[in-house]
């Protein structure tokens, strides 16, 4: 910016002739202090005063004594450097002040007001319920202050019930910003305040935000309703703003001019002392809507539809016309589809889409046109139901009266004979051209009525002289065509004679509801002329209609060659409907009204017919000769084909049924489409290869001479070994990548004699910079193959020499011999052996015998295969001749057949071990090499982790012993995953526990690492909803609680929230007589919240043991007893309580279950539990992103040794899961009910249970049973009393 300015100054300073009041220097720097206070753009003036300084000190002046010249000098130079038109300097010497502002409103009367603003504004309603309000100058919030209760009054109601809205800014050039919001909240139809501009003032340097007024006096105009903002090329300034804001709401539709592109606030500054004025934009936009960036200041808000100022007004009452008639064009629209449109099946979605459709943006007929057959065709995906715009003298009457079409009137046969003659030789033109080839032409169809009428006198002149010809030629070019109905008389003619009713094609009418089949007749008046001779129908872009019927039909059925030019396109099966009628004109629909669906099932949906041969119209003629021609010897060509296959083609198990299809598809004239070598050459490939499922299956065209594949190749020429070891180094890749990793490219493959000529050149040159390494890659991704005869020999180098390995076997068509493939007993060289790992990179470029490498190491399991699919070549491609045509069949005469299976190879190529992109195939294979080098530490440190944390110490050592043993089975791992899957299966064998696992988990998943990452505890505010949601209860009959949680917390999150749990939970079951905890959905969690919820369910006292949990890690035994400080009130013990459990119960609920059971506080109704653990810890293995997952506690509290891990806890009643809750509830009914009717019963049970602590009231386990005191050690060492069940 400072070169800028640099650049530009001499053009701003002035000399000091003259008088010295307007040239001083200063008179620069004060502009540019004028522009750095008050220019809303002081971002561009960086380094200004600077540059001016120092241009003045090196006399950088110009001399210019004309004052107004120099005014024009500073505005162009201010100009051109800001880039900004607005800055205009200006020498006024007779001004003495800047021009005062308008006084301030507060000290005018509103009287005065008002009549301030009469010329600056005008309101009515036009023709159409049309609001008009013009707007000359944007009053500002002091105005509307005052006048808000008389604008609304006396303008704004009086344009509320208009349908639409035209507000006039074509000649506002001045406004106030601040009554921006009071003109856009009226029009913005929401609800809420709406941030619609950010304004920056340059004198204040503050920034202001525009909102929309939070409550508008009156009502804000109906969103539903139309606004039409009219601009013209004086529209400036706030008004521009306006224009702008609304047009982005999408709330208005802006017509007109460009408007001027000015400013918000343009003020008139002196210039220091002098005469010179600077005007200036003070203020400016920083975006509306809070877009943040400069829009319209400078360029203009562009209109929606550009129009001169002065139509601008007409042009908005005609799009507002057109937006109020939008309603009923779309109703029309959808009862026209429902009544007319053929395919019915997708008259729903149309409709949808119809009511859906967002027309906002549509302000002319074009935009409604457009956006109308979008959709439609969209929807439908049918080219033949679109909108049109029509002319008046186009318009139809409507959808009423043109229900039906126009019934087709029929000629009237003349009586007499000799005219009937005359007419069908005036219709018809028929001749026979040499070669026997028949010629006929007629220009128009008639009715199938009249057709028969004339019957016996065109088969005598018209169809007799054709039917002996050897071939037909029907010239529809100038035909129109006319009534469809005697479309299959004309098809019936050109069946075979002997052959049965042929399905020609069927329709569906939608007006009539009928569906019909049309068939081919057999009692026709003459013999018809068969499928057997070629019939060749010329075209051009006039043929319509029937003619276009005939024409479509002939070639789907395959009885006609058609030539010449694709066809109008202008069916008989369409209906139109008016869907707007205007003084020009209006807008119409055109329906399709018949579905016509060929013989085949596909549906034609209009459109041209396209040639088989595309010639001009002209032409059509003389090239139907020429494919005639070609015709001749069609036949011996594809036979030609089908013994060239017979004889040579790899695949002798398919070739009989490949000839037969290819005859029954040349009998059924399937190949008479193919109109010069190069089309059939295609539709053999696409047929032999459809048949055979083999891409190598190839059919082309070659017009040169090609050398006959029998001739043997010229003996390969050894090089000089200067050439050699060029060749060798320009042909051959080798690098050894970090990790002792060989690395060997090669794009070919050579010749077996020439590989072994070259033989010690090449393990001197490339291999022995190989076989010493610790792997090796073998990169054939560039490689598309060629000779097979080498690959046994470089196969041989990654097997020992004995015994020898079996590589694949071939299978020759030529000798219907196989050949079996073997390592070869001597190479030169050393060889890389069997042991060390190989990788093969190959791509979709790798091809024949590049896939013969990659395809037999795979079979073999010598190497890993990586990167993409490859080509699927052959082993020996074979071309061969057509007879002694330029046509040629290229097949595979040779098939690979793998050693351990005996199946052929895929066709499809190779499928890698491992798909990747070729561009990633060798980073890939690197992470494999550092993978595998990974292995056996990572076998070593998983071990360590299962011995030293393995909840039962004795079998993790075991597993750890036996898992080092187990190496070998990781020697082709090819991924982390992988590996993780392969170790956590042999864990979990040798342990026979489904607990221990191994997971793969990405760096970008590690947040999900149970015991790795610490649970984010949220604040107990967060908990209140999730409770309510984690937690349910109810009250059930007879006061039984039920309390249902499906996962255990942390006990530290729990004691967090205690308070709501018991506020929210708790309260709500805690009075009742007997409780069922439902478990059948519990997951698990942590248990070290479990001694707070047993602690509720035994009284207060002595703590009681409930548990003991040996932990591996420390190898420790810690114990769990019931707590003596509690939130909220205590169960207690006296009360019932049953536990409902399932197959699903897991882990610190089972851990819950097991302890209530053994302790006798509870009964267990439902399932066995899952058999779960307790909750296990993780690990991270080395610096892999595998971790194991170890159970590393388990419950020792059991007398008798026994847990519920590994076999689940057994119900005392056992159902199934979803009866639990059923028989949870009769079971407690019972005993109510027992206990009513036993009161005295009753009492001494409750007596019996004050001093038995622990049990399940009546329903506790081993009911009736002799009960006796265990003592047990309590934490603080004491001596305890708990009564347990013997």
């Amino acid at each position: 910016m400072v070169r800028k300015w640099a650049l530009l100054l001499p053009m701003l300073l002035c000399s000091l002739t003259g008088p010295a009041h307007l040239f001083q220097p200063s008179l620069v720097l004060d502009m540019a202090q004028v522009l750095l206070d008050n220019y809303c753009f002081p971002e561009n003036l960086m380094g200004m005063q600077e540059a001016i300084e120092q241009a003045i000190k090196s006399h950088e002046i110009l001399s210019i004594s004309d004052p107004q010249t120099l005014a024009h000098v500073l505005t162009a130079g201010v100009q051109s450097s800001l880039n900004d038109p607005r800055l205009v300097i200006s020498y006024e010497p007779s001004t003495l002040e800047v021009p005062p502002r308008a006084p301030a409103f507060m000290n005018l009367t509103l009287e005065e007001i008002i009549a301030g603003l009469q010329d600056g504004l005008r309101h009515e309603v036009l023709e159409g319920n049309v609001g008009y309000l013009r707007v000359d100058d944007i009053p500002g919030q002091e105005v509307m202050s005052k006048l808000r209760s008389f604008l609304v009054a006396n303008v704004w109601r009086k344009l509320m019930n208009t349908s639409a809205l035209v507000l006039d800014l074509r000649h506002c050039t001045r406004g106030h910003i601040s009554g921006i919001p009071y003109v856009i909240s009226y029009l913005h139809p929401g609800n809420t305040i709406l941030h619609v501009d950010t304004i920056y003032d340059r004198p204040s340097n503050t920034t202001t935000e525009i909102w929309t007024l939070p409550e508008a006096l009156g009502e804000t105009y109906s969103a539903d309703k139309d606004v039409v903002v009219l601009t013209s090329s004086r529209t400036g300034g706030v008004a521009e703003d306006i224009a702008y804001i609304l047009k982005q709401m999408r709330r208005a539709i802006v017509v007109g001019e460009r408007t001027v592109g000015g400013a918000l606030d343009l003020q008139k500054l002196r210039i220091g002392q002098s005469d010179f004025f600077l005007t200036v934009p003070v203020s400016r936009s920083l975006g509306p809507l809070g877009e943040g960036s400069q829009t319209w200041e400078g360029s203009g808000v562009l209109p929606c539809v550009g129009t001169p100022a002065e139509q601008a007004l007409e042009k908005a009452l005609a799009i507002l016309m057109l937006r109020r008639a939008l309603p009923g064009v779309i109703q029309r629209l959808q009862e026209a589809l429902r009544e007319y449109y053929t395919l019915v099946d997708r008259v729903p979605a149309l409709l949808h889409h119809l009511a859906s459709m967002d027309l906002s943006s549509v302000v002319s007929e074009e935009d409604l046109v457009t956006k109308l057959n979008a959709g439609l065709q969209a929807v439908s995906e049918d080219p033949r139901l679109q909108v049109q715009v029509v002319r008046s003298k186009e318009a139809s009457s409507g959808p009423e009266e043109e229900a039906e079409e126009p019934p087709e009137t029929v000629p009237e046969v003349p009586e007499d004979e000799a005219v009937r003659r005359a007419l069908v030789d005036s219709v018809f033109q028929v001749s026979v051209l040499p070669g026997n080839v028949g010629y006929l032409r007629f220009d128009s169809f008639a009715d199938a009525s009249v057709l028969e009428v004339l019957g016996p006198y065109i088969l005598h002149q018209v169809w007799e002289p054709l039917q002996d010809t050897e071939h037909l030629i029907m010239d529809l070019r100038q035909n129109p065509g006319g009534p469809s109905s005697s479309v299959p008389l004309l098809l019936s003619y050109f069946q075979n004679p002997d052959a049965s009713p042929v399905r020609l094609f069927t329709t569906y009418d939608r007006r009539t509801n009928v569906t019909q089949e049309h068939f081919s007749q057999t009692e026709l008046l003459g013999r018809p002329y068969g499928t057997q001779r070629g019939v060749y129908l010329l075209t051009s872009h006039r043929t319509a209609t029937a003619a276009e019927e005939l024409a479509f039909l002939m070639q789907s059925l395959g009885w006609a060659t058609l030539v010449g030019e694709i066809t109008a396109g202008s069916l008989l099966h369409t209906h139109t409907v008016s869907l707007l009628e205007t003084p020009e004109g209006g807008l119409a629909l055109t329906v399709p009204v018949l579905t016509f669906i060929d013989n085949h099932g596909e549906c034609w949906l209009g459109g041209g017919v396209v040639p088989d041969a595309i010639v001009l119209a002209e032409e059509a003629l003389d090239k139907a000769w020429e494919v005639l021609e070609f015709h001749r010897n069609l036949g011996e060509l594809v036979e030609g084909t089908g013994h060239l296959l017979e004889a040579h083609y790899a695949r002798p198990e398919v070739v009989g049924q490949m000839g037969a299809l290819l005859r029954a598809k040349l009998a059924q004239g399937a190949y008479r489409t193919a109109v010069d070598l190069e089309s059939l050459a295609s539709q053999l490939t696409a047929d032999l290869q459809e048949m055979s499922g083999d891409h190598r299956l190839l059919v082309f065209h070659s017009p040169g001479e090609m050398v006959a594949e029998e001739v043997p190749p010229p003996p390969p020429v050894v090089p000089s070994p200067e050439e050699l070891s060029y060749l060798i180094e320009a042909l051959f890749k080798t690098e050894v990548l970090p990790g002792q990793l060989g690395y060997l490219r090669f794009d070919a493959m050579a010749e077996l004699e020439t590989v072994k000529a070259i033989g010690p050149q090449l393990v001197q040159l490339v291999w022995q910079k190989l076989v010493d390494t610790d792997s090796l890659v073998v990169d054939l991704r560039y490689n598309p193959g060629s000779y097979s005869t080498a690959v046994p020999l470089l196969c041989s180098y990654f097997f020992e020499a004995e015994p020898r390995q079996h590589l694949y076997s071939v299978f020759d068509r030529a000798t219907s011999r196989v050949t079996e493939v073997w390592t070869q007993p001597h190479v030169t060289g050393q060889r890389y052996g069997s042991h060390k790992d190989l990788y093969v990179l190959v791509s979709h470029t790798s091809g024949s015998a590049a896939e013969a490498f990659a395809h037999t190491m795979q079979d073999l399991q010598r190497a890993t295969i990586i990167g993409e699919p490859t080509a699927g070549g052959a082993l020996s491609v074979g071309i061969y001749q057509v007879g002694s045509s330029p046509l040629y069949a290229s097949m595979p005469t040779q098939m690979a057949m793998s050693a351990s299976t005996g199946e052929a190879w895929d066709l499809a190529g190779v499928e890698p071990d491992i798909t990747v992109p070729m561009s990633v195939a060798l980073s890939t294979a690197r992470d494999i090499v550092t993978l595998r080098a990974k292995v056996p530490t990572v076998l070593q440190t998983a071990g360590k982790l299962v011995a030293d944390n393995y909840a039962s110490p004795e079998l993790g050592v075991k597993m750890a012993a036996k898992l080092s043993g187990l190496q070998s089975r990781y020697a082709r791992v090819t991924s982390e995953a992988s590996l993780a899957e392969m170790l956590q299966a042999d864990l979990q064998v040798l342990s026979g526990d489904p607990h221990l696992k191994t997971a793969h988990i990405p760096e970008d998943a590690k947040d999900r690492i149970p015991g790795i990452v610490p649970m984010q505890i949220p604040s107990p505010e967060a908990f209140e909803d999730l409770i309510k949601f984690s937690f349910h209860t109810n009250v059930l009959e007879d006061n039984v609680g039920y309390l249902r949680f499906d996962m255990f917390a942390d006990c530290e999150l729990l004691t967090q929230v205690s308070e709501l749990l018991v506020e929210h939970v708790w309260k709500k079951i805690v009075h009742t007589d007997a409780l069922i905890v439902d478990m059948r959905f519990n997951i698990g969690g942590p248990t070290s919240s479990i001694s707070a919820l047993c602690s509720y369910f035994f009284d207060e006292g002595p703590p009681i043991l409930l548990d003991k949990i040996y932990n591996r890690p420390n190898d420790s035994v810690s114990e769990l007893w019931t707590l003596t400080q509690l939130e909220g009130e205590r169960y207690g013990s006296k009360k019932s309580m049953v536990i409902l459990t399932s197959s699903l119960t897991a882990g610190a609920a089972e851990e819950f279950t097991y302890i209530m059971k053994r302790l006798g506080r509870a009964l267990v109704i439902g399932e066995v539990t899952s058999g779960g653990c307790q909750p296990p810890q993780t690990y991270h293995v080395d610096d892999t992103d595998l971790y194991i997952t170890i159970p590393t506690a388990r419950s020792v509290g059991a007398a008798d040794g026994s847990s519920w891990e590994g076999v689940g806890v057994v119900p005392d009643v056992a159902v199934p899961a979803d009866a639990a809750l059923t028989r949870a509830k009769e079971m407690l009914q019972h005993t109510s009910l027992r206990a009513r009717r036993s009161p005295r019963l009753h009492g001494r049970r409750k007596g019996h249970h004050r001093q038995n602590q622990g049990r399940a009231g009546s329903l506790g386990r081993n009911q009736g049973a002799v009960r006796h005191e265990v003592l047990t050690e309590a934490p603080n060492g004491q001596k305890r009393g708990l009564l347990h069940s013997g």
